[in-house]
């Protein structure tokens, strides 16, 4: 059998490494299988069902013969539904050539950074930050610059570090509200201080990424940078999509709206790799976009509830410290308290990454380590799962912690 030299592969790939996300959750399916008792807290999807109505569309696009190819982008109705939702939610003003859709969000920032991006070019990335961010600016040939967000500015990036960040290489801010790994969410005036400093700068492109829009509790109201500053309209990409508030992380949608040279740019890039996104899926899109939108709040009351119950509970677990977010379903606990500390199976906890094996071999809890979203000492929680199986974990977490010497 032959082996493939190291020689022939793309050295590319050498600046780049896989999802930590993705390899907590293949872990923890694989002890599952291997009869161990797991509780996966590492899976960024909501556990609902996609509506019944949204699964209906599907079927019937199916039943309709509309399985065909489509346009590279997207079909209109589609993007007519993305206008109109854009108009509706964000008092943003789109026409659909302004308006591209891709196989979910992540191919949608992808192709802006591969359309984009020349080598030298700077990207701003808040940090905490979602995994994939700076390795798809490495695979586009950009440098990724993270800007460390702690839980003294609680997860946010402050105007003055935004400031201090930018430099003439600058190309792109990556900005997330609410943020995946922290729930962070950015008020409308956090944003103004934001887009002020980008306005002193018109090098710079905002890229968002709105995927929690709809996730956001208590009384925080959701805003995007162009609809908070409509100077910035011309430099930015809103990008979004239904995996997460439409239960729809399968069906792979994204899409973003801009400026028409991007949008097309965009396009380009998409002709020559995926084509277009699945018929099927597109079409379940539109009544998602169009169709009733009541589930939304009473999915959130889960969400707060399930939320509330693991910020008291990780907060009553010695060493760590965890905010109460406003949005998403993520907590990103501190555990500076329990580094330096030894677990009753000998593991001494010199960082997160250290932690978070550790409680997954000797409790059977998945969660994300801290280094993996660029700020440490800590570790990500998603709380997209049952009220029995987060008591379960949060207390398993609780007695370990205790057990620390």
């Amino acid at each position: 059998m032959s082996s493939t030299s190291p020689d022939f592969l793309s050295k590319t790939l050498s600046r780049v490494k896989p999802s930590p996300t993705i390899a907590v959750s293949n872990l923890a399916a694989d002890l599952k299988v291997a009869g161990k008792d797991v509780i996966g807290l590492g899976a960024g999807e909501p556990d609902f069902d996609t509506p019944e109505n949204i699964k209906k569309a599907g079927i019937a696009a199916i039943n309709a013969g509309k399985t065909k190819y489509t346009s590279v982008d997207g079909i209109i109705e589609l993007k007519q539904a993305i206008c109109a939702k854009l108009e509706r939610d964000n008092a943003l003003f789109y026409a659909p050539d302004q308006v591209t859709v891709g196989t979910g969000g992540k191919q949608i920032l992808y192709n802006a950074l591969m359309a984009t991006l020349n080598s030298g070019d700077e990207v701003i990335i808040p940090a905490p930050y979602w995994v994939s961010y700076p390795d798809m600016v490495l695979l586009a040939g950009g440098t990724p610059v993270p800007v460390a967000a702690g839980i003294e500015t609680g997860f946010k990036m402050t105007p003055e570090q935004l400031e201090a960040a930018i430099t003439p290489k600058t190309k792109w801010l990556i900005f997330n509200s609410p943020s995946n790994p922290t729930g962070a969410g950015y008020s409308a005036s956090e944003l103004k201080g934001l887009t002020d400093v980008l306005l002193r700068h018109p090098h710079v492109w905002v890229m968002t990424d709105d995927m929690y829009e709809h996730l956001v509790f208590d009384d925080f109201k959701f805003a995007t940078p162009a609809e908070v500053e409509p100077a910035l309209y011309e430099r930015t990409l809103t990008c979004n999509g239904v995996s997460k508030a439409y239960a729809m992380t399968g069906w792979r949608i994204g899409y973003a709206a801009g400026p028409k040279p991007l949008i097309a740019a965009m396009r380009k890039i998409q002709s020559q790799s995926t084509s277009n996104p699945c018929s099927v899926s597109q079409w379940a899109a539109v009544e998602a976009l169009n169709g009733p939108q009541e589930f939304l709040a009473s999915n959130n009351e889960i969400f707060v509830r399930r939320r509330n119950l693991v910020v008291e509970m990780l907060n009553a677990a010695e060493g760590i410290t965890c905010p109460k977010p406003e949005g998403a379903f993520y907590v990103y606990p501190d555990i500076s308290g329990c580094l330096g500390k030894t677990t009753p199976a000998g593991t001494k906890i010199e960082n997160d990454e250290q932690f978070a094996t550790a409680l997954l071999e000797e409790t059977g809890v998945a969660v994300v380590f801290g280094a993996a979203f660029g700020l440490s000492p800590n570790f990500r929680v998603s709380y997209a799962t049952s009220d029995d199986n987060l008591k379960e974990a949060c207390t398993r977490i609780q007695n370990f912690c205790a057990a620390l010497s």
